[in-house]
């Protein structure tokens, strides 16, 4: 399996740390940032094969983040971390989209992860 570059943005310092932790199993790289901001420089000076966000993040949301990484690669893979029901179609945003309710189900998201990896994989 791929090994993952992931961009994980998380205002919460407790959360970032353990979603942190549990992304960066099985040989995945984590860099984790609390801001859109510090995403948008990271992604600008780095090579990320994931951007995994918060929705609720302070200044710009996690949704108008995915929409500015989305304008470089519209296939690019982003998964949308909420802690209410996401109402937001989407298929609106592109098409490898995905959204994970809080708290995160670790079995979840090992399968998301692998799945990313995998279609990694087809395209390299």
């Amino acid at each position: 399996m791929k090994s993952l570059n992931i961009l994980y943005v998380e205002d919460n310092d407790r959360l970032r740390e353990n979603i942190g932790e549990l992304l960066s199993g099985a040989g995945r790289h984590v860099y984790p940032c609390a801001t859109a901001e510090a995403a948008l420089v990271a992604f600008d000076n780095n090579r990320f094969d994931v951007l995994v966000t918060d929705v609720s993040l302070p200044g710009m949301s996690g949704v108008d983040l995915a929409r500015r990484v989305l304008l470089t690669n519209p296939y690019y893979w982003v998964v949308l971390c909420t802690g209410y029901e996401f109402n937001h179609r989407l298929t609106d945003l592109g098409i490898n989209v995905r959204a994970l309710v809080k708290p995160v189900d670790v079995k979840q998201l090992e399968a998301l992860m692998n799945e990313i990896a995998a279609a990694a994989m087809k395209t390299s």
